[in-house]
């Protein structure tokens, strides 16, 4: 399978669940700038969407969607216990983790990554990420990962997510048990081999 990626974007949650899976896997970099891959192939040829991450299966097939992909993925190798099993409760939780990651703190942080987005707007949408990642943070008291004492796709895309906050001038210092919870997370070889694979450690 081919994963379409950018650099540090949100399509570094599916290769962190690729590399924990252990799944052979091929990864194509996208610019999210110019839309193009390193050979001067217009993205939009391959994913009209034009965003990643984006996901070519052997038989052809696409997923396009973060959360889709790493339940995908997840339910692959179920030994794994990347992901509860479908239909059981435990699922539909991660469901509901995978959601309020992608449209209350995923979402939340674009107006900050958009050159359009007026300087005096930034500080009410700082405060508007932050509001949602002190509640994550106040769930992560006595936890060692969103689900509990397993790691999750779930757990790879907060990690993601909350990475940018170095980027758009958002200090989440104060948050104590999320920073433990990221120093945790960025330890696993998982998370390692994804980073350096895309260039954002040694």
């Amino acid at each position: 399978m081919k994963l379409y990626y950018s650099p540090g974007a949100c399509s570094m949650s599916p290769h962190i669940v690729l590399h924990e899976a252990g799944l052979q896997h091929e990864t194509v970099m996208v610019s999210t700038k110019s839309h193009k891959l390193q050979d001067g192939t217009d993205y939009y040829s391959i994913n009209p969407l034009g965003y990643v991450p984006f996901l070519v299966l052997d038989n052809g097939d696409t997923l396009h969607e973060g959360p889709a992909i790493v339940q995908y993925l997840a339910d692959l190798v179920p030994e794994k216990n990347l992901a509860p099993a479908n239909g059981t409760m435990a699922r539909y939780h991660l469901q509901e983790w995978l959601n309020l990651i992608s449209t209350e703190v995923h979402k939340a942080f674009s107006p900050l990554f958009n050159p359009t987005t007026p300087e005096d707007f930034k500080p009410t949408v700082r405060a508007n990420v932050l509001t949602r990642l002190n509640w994550i943070n106040e769930q992560l008291a006595n936890k060692s990962f969103l689900m509990g004492d397993q790691f999750t796709v779930a757990d790879a895309y907060l990690f993601t997510v909350t990475g940018w906050a170095q980027f758009v001038g958002l200090d989440i210092s104060s948050l104590k048990h999320l920073a433990a919870y990221r120093e945790s997370i960025l330890a696993r070889p998982s998370v390692q081999a994804a980073m350096k694979a895309e260039g954002l450690i040694k």
